[in-house]
C-alpha cells in the first residue's frame, strides 16, 4: 500500500510543473512592433478576451475537432460586426501554442503577466 502512495504522490509532483492546457494569456508581437505584444486570454468555461487590441474584441471561444473557434466583434467606421475565427491547433505545450488557417501559421507565447 505505501509503494502505491508513494508512486501516485510522485506522479502528482510530475505534472504539476506541465500546463499544457490552452487556457490562458497567449500572445505574438504586433507586425512591425515587436516590443509590443497582442492576443487574447482564454478562460475556463469559454470566455475569452482580447489583449492590446482595441477593435478586434474576443468575447467566447471553444476547442472542437482539434480547432479553436473564437469569437467576437469588430469595432471600426462606426459599425460593429459579430466575427468566428477558426484555426487548427498545430501545436501546444506549456509555452507555445500554434495556429493556421489556410496558408497562414502563427506562434503565439504564454504570457503570465500580460
Amino acid at each position: 500500500m505505501k509503494k502505491f502512495f508513494i508512486l501516485g504522490l510522485g506522479l502528482i509532483l510530475c505534472s504539476c510543473g506541465e500546463d499544457n492546457s490552452i487556457y490562458g494569456k497567449w500572445v505574438e508581437p504586433v507586425p512591425n512592433m515587436p516590443d509590443i505584444k497582442q492576443g487574447f486570454y482564454l478562460e475556463q468555461g469559454g470566455r475569452a478576451e482580447s489583449i492590446n487590441m482595441a477593435t478586434l474584441q474576443y468575447e467566447s471561444w471553444e476547442e472542437r475537432d482539434g480547432n479553436l473557434i473564437l469569437k467576437g466583434k469588430s469595432i471600426g467606421n462606426h459599425q460593429t460586426i459579430d466575427f468566428t475565427e477558426e484555426y487548427e491547433i498545430v501545436s501546444i505545450d506549456k509555452d507555445t501554442l500554434k495556429l493556421k488557417r489556410d496558408d497562414w501559421e502563427i506562434e503565439y507565447k504564454r504570457c503570465e503577466d500580460c
